[in-house]
């Protein structure tokens, strides 16, 4: 009915919520088992995709006490056994069964949420249909008439008449003779107004309190009078049912815009009603027409997205309530049994621990820390003594603790008392009584249920619902007077079938192991253990011996288990160890490793001491490294210097035919402790008091940070204060990296320092002032040409030069006279970068000094120049890429001219389109008088060159092509008369062979359209075109596709539907089909294109146009038994086949397709999901296996699956075969519950 209207999108919409996962990542997410309830003890139910209004739902029937035991009161006599449904002739009532299984899970089921799928599949909902959002009181309706049908015949063959239905009476008086007319109708809703309402009851008193009068112009006919007479119309409740629905009409339409809209006014409603002024007969009892709220479904979102949750009062208190501020509340005022605590007694000292936790359970290896805390000393020196172990004193009071989560956390059993004996209450009293009603008000609380989610809430968050974009949707109300046993409240077994008892403890069983199983391989950690003999203090970090080998060894072990426990491994499996064993979290940094906690406390487990987050040990005495004490903490970490020192060792460079020799610097990487400073750093260096320390500046440029002597020419480095000398490096912000220069006095002698003020520039030594000039005459790039053919050539160059003379020596050197050619930069995957200005000079470009820039065909930009990159037709590389220089004050329109006179390209219906992230021709760029760097438009941005000139705004224009067909295909989808059939396929199979080519496209022009006009006015202005002058036929006539790379993927459906609607955008490609009949294809009409293969040989007769109808039976066996009754044949005898164009490929349709282990076959397996996805154009192949027992193929078939074979090797694995058709969108389809035939007699 309202197909995909409440389609999420955004945050909003469904799959927003996901199952918790426990502690680590060792086990795959696959694995891991469903999570248990939560802290509110009531479980969710698991999203689909967009079943969100189901859950909903569901959780409001579930909640509903007086449904769920007529639920659970139908037997399976009466009902079947699910084992038994696909046997022939079996009358199983699923839908029933399925929903008790459900429910039982709901209440029984230790897990956060159950699934819905074995209940949909019941509805004979496919994969897809789970993805489809639907209207709630829409579902509401369907299901509620589902569940009739399936149960007639049973004794809850009136549950929903009983429960749900009401009556309500229309009355017109005749105010002459005063005869009443009367007309009775059900409802299992009432649909009530929200626009121009402010409540509930201003609602309910518009209909039923209010009276219309028919006078003037609107008279009514009298049946006793005879003629037209005044009268009044009004209506009343009849009969009101235990349960009364309320729907709220949020959604509206707006005539004047022709749109949809969402009430979000305010609108209240009371927790409790009194329908007495609203009722027909209103001498009854207060109690008969008291009503009070239990469940709120609420909507969040616009009229075309939003997500549905919730609200429920737990009636029998199955859930626990418990508000996050009472838990604050908690947390700041301490408990009289705190205040009165024995802690002489270790009983009455752990369970006050425990209780006074928020989760009612504390962690084994963290209870004796807790412990401590509590009382100021630990359980070995109070009660081990007396009482042993603190393990074995829990595990021998079982009456009072139970071990949970894998008997790694400790939690007090139900009804254990706690630390100080309470109060009774008053009912406990000898005498005292308090009335069901008053205890069943008492113990409810509301909880909002969202999809897998359970929360509490306060009833105050209702007022919140009553307006906005997540306001109340459907109201449910509960006669006061119903009242639950008392033995139903706080119990989910109640009523509940022994069998559904027992399947709900195996599930239970078999979650606790798989949750076991999870935790135990979850809490496996792979410790990597390093040896003190395997390491050394090297230049201030602990550096492995060996080089070759890993000084680590591996040991995987239960973080569960203590510290003691893996000090005690350690020494099993290293022998020859001597002496104590210090443990010590390690973690490896750029200047090596480093020692942190050691692990003293063998009691603790190594979860709590943070192994499990860092699985580095190091294994050593605790005090030294071969005899060098090593620092340990946060506080020593090592930071990785780049020291840089001066050299005099001479380096020669042949420079310009000269001989040069100069001072270098030399570089060593050296750990300082980060706690350590400057002047520590110096005496460790070894240096004189009177030498200086240099930071580096980092200049930002375009190439990046230049380091120590290699920048472009020159560095500049700032002399740390004096004051300075005594600040850590952490304070003074130096990391790993970081270059420190190190100067005496006497290094000043040397040219290459000046000294301006606390700065220093150090000129780069002539040995390291050149650059890399390399030339492939084939072209460049990553694989643009053979290694062996390029040529290089090594220029001398200083951070001053220009890089036009760089060119003109390389050129000049590598001997190519009259070249136009550009340096260019090539990235870390081989891709060229854009040409650099050679108006500037090496260090204003960003190059590097000893570096190589790639020497390329092609013209530099200037400095006001953008360097572009640009294709016609298509992206890169499926069209010519080409580049261009285009200054930057140039408008769109100035740059699209540019590039077409740069490939000869004449006129004006062009336009220029942007690539989008994924590298496929995105949005056209509109604004053709906008500058490019107001588009946003950079150097080595790629433009793509589109034909088409931009439509103006709301407007779109299409290139319109049309089908040709030389061989009339005119088809009659209720043939029937089929005695000469062979003799008409042998006729138009020759027909077929005498032109390979039956059908072809051709493109007849343009059309410029609005937007918001209609599919039949895009018809109507198509007809305009030249082509269609001649033998022109009515628009009704014509069939329009829509195309997506030169193919046909979808027919354009609906008339009087706007372009805009069925999602045409500027740019698309329509294709016209002129029909020889009127057509007017409904949504679930398939268009499809049959040939029968031709016995013996590897060919096809001529494709048969065919429309099913797949409302009827969208199965596999409803299109053989459509096919087959085309051709005349035997539904058994034949077999079908979907092509598939870009594999080459048939894939068969099978009738039967293979079940895992877990899904039963469904009854309704539709084509139109998947894997088949049956859509419009798509081509069938039918075989007949009384004559033919060939495969699909044929040779042209083998040879495409050929080519691209070769295609898919020449591209290396690349990406290579992109999809050619966009995935079509989800066809909307209306909701609807299958149910099975049952007569009055049951089973």
């Amino acid at each position: 009915m309202f197909g995909n209207l409440f389609e999420e999108d955004g945050e909003d919409g469904e799959g927003g919520c996901s199952s918790s996962s426990g502690a680590g990542g060792a086990a795959k997410a696959g694995d891991e088992p469903p999570a248990p309830r939560g802290r509110s003890k009531l479980c969710g139910i698991l999203n689909q995709g967009g079943t969100c209004y189901l859950n909903s739902l569901l959780q409001t029937l579930l909640f509903t006490p007086e449904f769920r035991d007529e639920l659970f009161a139908l037997r399976t006599d009466e009902l079947g056994c699910l084992e038994d449904k696909d046997k022939p002739g079996a009358k199983v009532r699923v839908i029933p069964l399925e929903l008790q299984r459900l429910f039982a899970r709901l209440l029984l089921v230790n897990q956060q949420s159950a699934s819905t799928a074995a209940l949909t599949e019941s509805f004979g909902w496919n994969s897809s249909e789970g993805t489809n959002q639907h209207d709630v009181q829409e579902l509401n309706r369907i299901l509620f008439s589902a569940l009739e049908n399936s149960l007639v015949g049973t004794s809850g063959s009136t549950l929903i008449r009983r429960l749900y239905h009401g009556t309500i009476v229309n009355s017109i008086a005749c105010k002459e003779c005063g005869n009443v007319s009367q007309r009775q109708e059900d409802f299992l809703d009432l649909t009530v107004c929200v626009c121009g309402m402010s409540s509930l009851e201003e609602a309910l008193h518009n209909m039923f309190v209010e009276e219309e009068l028919f006078e003037g112009n609107n008279l009514y006919r009298c049946g006793v009078c005879g003629r037209l007479v005044t009268a009044v119309k009004s209506a009343k409740l009849r009969k009101l049912p235990p349960f009364l629905t309320i729907s709220l009409l949020r959604f509206s339409f707006d005539f004047a815009k022709c749109e949809r809209y969402k009430e979000t006014g305010h609108y209240s409603f009371p927790l409790t009603i009194n329908l007495r002024p609203f009722c027909e007969q209103t001498d009854g009892d207060d109690a008969d027409y008291y009503y009070e709220l239990f469940s709120v479904i609420i909507h969040k979102g616009g009229c075309y997205g939003g997500h549905y949750h919730v609200y429920i009062r737990d009636i029998e208190s199955l859930g626990c309530w418990e508000p996050p501020e009472e838990d604050n509340d908690n947390r700041k005022k301490p408990r009289k049994a705190e205040q009165q605590l024995n802690e002489n007694d270790p009983l009455c000292v752990l369970i006050a621990i425990i209780d006074q936790e928020p989760s009612k359970n504390v962690r084994l290896d963290q209870l004796g820390q807790k412990l401590m805390e509590k009382i100021g000393s630990s359980w070995s020196k109070t009660f081990k003594k007396d009482y042993g172990p603190i393990v074995k004193f829990l595990k021998s009071h079982n009456d009072v603790f139970m071990l949970v989560s894998n008997c790694i956390r400790v939690a007090l059993k139900a009804k254990t008392p706690g630390p100080v004996s309470e109060l009774p209450t008053t009912a406990g009293l000898e005498g005292g009584t308090v009335s069901q009603q008053e205890l069943q008000q008492e113990t409810s609380h509301w909880f909002d249920l969202n999809d897998s989610t359970v929360t509490s809430i306060r009833e105050s968050e209702i007022e919140k619902q009553f307006q906005g974009q997540e306001s109340a949707y459907m109201l449910f109300y509960r006669k006061m007077q119903l009242q639950r046993p008392t033995e139903a409240l706080s119990s989910p077994h109640y009523k509940v079938p022994h069998h559904l008892i027992q399947m709900a403890q195996d599930e239970n069983h078999n979650l606790q192991q798989m949750r076991e199983e999870y935790e135990a391989s979850n809490n496996l950690v792979e410790l990597h253990l390093h040896l003190a003999s395997s390491y050394r203090l090297i230049k201030g970090a602990l550096q492995s011996i060996s080089k070759e080998s890993s000084a680590g060894t591996a040991l995987v072990f239960d973080c569960r288990r203590t510290v003691g426990d893996l000090r005690l491994a350690i020494y099993q499996q290293e022998e020859q160890w001597e002496g104590d064993i210090a443990l010590t979290l390690a973690k490896m940094l750029p200047p090596g490793l480093h020692l942190y906690n050691t692990l003293a406390d063998d009691t603790v487990s190594l979860l709590s001491a943070g192994v499990a987050t860092n699985p580095d040990i190091f294994v050593w005495n605790g005090r030294e490294v071969c005899g060098e004490s090593v620092l340990t903490g946060a506080e020593w970490e090592p930071v990785l210097l780049t020291v840089v020192r001066p050299t005099l060792e001479g380096a020669v460079l042949k420079e310009a035919g000269n001989n040069v020799e100069g001072a270098g610097l030399k570089k060593e990487a050296i750990a300082f402790a980060s706690a350590a400073t400057l002047s520590e750093v110096q005496e460790t260096l070894g240096e004189p008091a009177g030498s200086l320390l240099c930071q580096e500046q980092q200049v930002g440029t375009k190439g990046g940070e230049r380091g120590a002597g290699e920048g472009a020419g020159a560095s500049a480095w700032r002399v740390f204060p004096s004051r300075d000398m005594f600040r850590t490096l952490k304070e003074l912000s130096l990391k790993d990296g970081d270059a420190l220069l190190v100067l005496e006095p006497q290094s000043f002698d040397n040219s290459m320092f000046t000294v301006t003020g606390d700065v220093i520039t150090v000129v780069t030594p002539s040995d390291c002032r050149w650059l890399q000039v390399e030339f492939q005459p084939h072209g460049c790039g990553a694989g643009g040409g053979d290694a062996a053919e390029s040529r290089r050539v090594k220029v001398p160059a200083s951070g001053d030069t220009l890089l036009r003379e760089v060119k003109e020596r390389a050129i000049n050197e590598l001997r190519l006279p009259g070249a136009e050619c550009c340096l260019r930069h090539m990235d870390s995957t081989g891709k060229l970068l854009p040409p650099v200005c050679e108006d500037l000079c090496v260090r204003q470009a960003g190059v590097r000094l000893m570096t190589t820039v790639m020497l390329c065909p092609g013209r530099a930009p200037e400095a006001s120049q953008l360097f572009l990159h640009f294709a016609v037709g298509a992206a890169p590389p499926a069209a010519m890429e080409m580049d261009i220089n285009i200054e930057k004050t140039s408008t769109l329109k100035e740059c699209l001219q540019a590039m077409l006179n740069a490939v000869g390209i004449d006129g004006s219906c062009w336009h220029l389109r942007r690539l989008d992230w994924c590298e496929e021709v995105g949005e056209a760029l509109v604004d053709e008088d906008a500058p490019l760097s107001e588009m946003n438009i950079n150097s080595g941005d790629t433009l793509v060159i589109s034909e088409g000139r931009i439509p103006p705004k709301g407007f779109l224009e299409m290139s319109v092509w049309m089908l040709q067909d030389p061989v009339s295909m005119e088809t009659n989808v209720n043939h029937s008369d089929n005695g000469h059939a062979q003799e008409q396929m042998e006729e138009v199979y020759a027909a077929a062979q005498a032109n390979s080519h039956p059908s072809e496209l051709i493109r007849v022009g343009q059309v410029e359209i609005s937007v918001d006009v209609s599919l039949e006015d895009l018809k109507t202005q198509v007809l305009t075109l030249p082509a269609f002058q001649y033998g022109r036929r009515p628009a009704a006539f014509l069939r329009v596709w829509k195309m997506e790379a030169h193919r046909l993927v979808r027919i354009l459906r609906g008339n009087q539907v706007s372009l805009r609607k069925l999602n045409i955008t500027s740019g698309t490609d329509i294709c016209v089909e002129q029909l020889l009949r009127e057509e007017e294809l409904g949504p679930k009409e398939i268009v499809l294109s049959v040939k029968m293969g031709v016995p013996g040989k590897r060919c096809y007769y001529r494709a048969q146009e065919l429309i099913w109808d797949a409302s009827w039976d969208s199965t596999a066996a409803g299109l053989r038994a459509f096919v087959a009754e085309f051709y005349g044949l035997a539904a058994g005898s034949i077999v079908l086949a979907k092509y598939q164009p870009h594999k080459h490929t048939w894939e068969e349709i099978c009738w039967s397709r293979p079940l895992s282990k877990r899904k039963k076959r469904s009854n309704a397996d539709s084509l139109l999901g998947a894997p088949f996805h049956l859509k419009d154009g798509d081509v069938i192949g039918v075989k007949n296996l009384l004559i033919d027992n060939k495969d699909f193929h044929t040779q042209e078939h083998e040879q495409g699956q050929a080519e691209r074979r070769k295609k898919g090797e020449r591209a290396g694995g690349s990406n290579c075969t992109r999809s050619q058709n966009k995935a079509a969108k989800k066809p909307e389809v209306a909701l609807s519950i299958n149910v099975g035939v049952f007569s009055n007699n049951g089973l």
